[in-house]
């Protein structure tokens, strides 16, 4: 973070309302009008604010669009492999935890879009995206590391490279579902990515199948 950048972060409870309203707006501009045709001044309007207070918390475009995706990723990321209340199972955390990230990726689809899209064109939310992902790929790997230290998982695998591959697999798979619209039973998407998790990483589980999504016999 650079001095300028802190200077603008708002220390009273007035000063992180309006910040948190033009992030809000952002939100609703971007996904309204899409990131390059998102103009400043709309942004202040639906905050209802000046334009020139935008400038007290925020450098640029590209700045505020940084804290509309940091949100997002707060949300996405809980609750996480490390804790689900009154759950001790490894098998069921993870089922827990891919159904809250694909639930979360769906409601915030629109903008999981515009981060690949723009990603593509502006080296600074290409950033973004990268150091986002890891993120990610970081709290997964505590996880199965975790896993492994307690016999849970297999050990002969590095955490970090299996957290990589694993996460990339669900997060593709939320790309083709909910922004391109793939297609595909949810619950049946939250089993078939947590039992292969738990193939990948050796872990024992007694996931079942969806009903809907049984074949029968005959």
């Amino acid at each position: 973070m650079t001095k300028d950048t802190a200077r603008k972060s708002p220390l009273s409870k007035r000063g992180i309302r309006t910040r948190q309203a033009l992030v809000d707006a952002a939100r609703v501009i971007f996904e309204r009008d899409g990131y390059l045709d998102a103009r400043l001044s709309d942004i202040t309007a639906e905050a209802k604010c000046a334009t020139g207070t935008f400038y007290t918390y925020f450098l640029d475009k590209s700045e505020i669009f940084a804290a509309v995706m940091e949100a997002t990723k707060n949300e996405m990321l809980h609750p996480g492999m490390e804790h689900v209340d009154g759950v001790e199972d490894p098998a069921a955390i993870i089922e827990s935890s891919n159904r809250a990230y694909l639930e979360r990726y769906r409601s915030n689809a629109k903008l999981m879009q515009l981060l690949e899209q723009v990603s593509s064109i502006d080296p600074q939310v290409r950033e973004l995206r990268r150091a986002r992902g890891w993120v990610f790929v970081e709290r997964n790997a505590r996880g199965i590391k975790d896993l492994q230290d307690r016999g849970l998982a297999d050990p002969d695998v590095d955490p970090v490279m299996a957290s990589r591959v694993l996460s990339g697999m669900v997060s593709r798979l939320a790309f083709a579902t909910f922004v391109l619209k793939d297609g595909g039973d949810f619950e049946q998407l939250v089993y078939t990515a947590s039992r292969l998790w738990c193939n990948a990483l050796r872990i024992e589980h007694q996931l079942t199948m969806p009903q809907a999504v049984e074949k029968s016999d005959g």
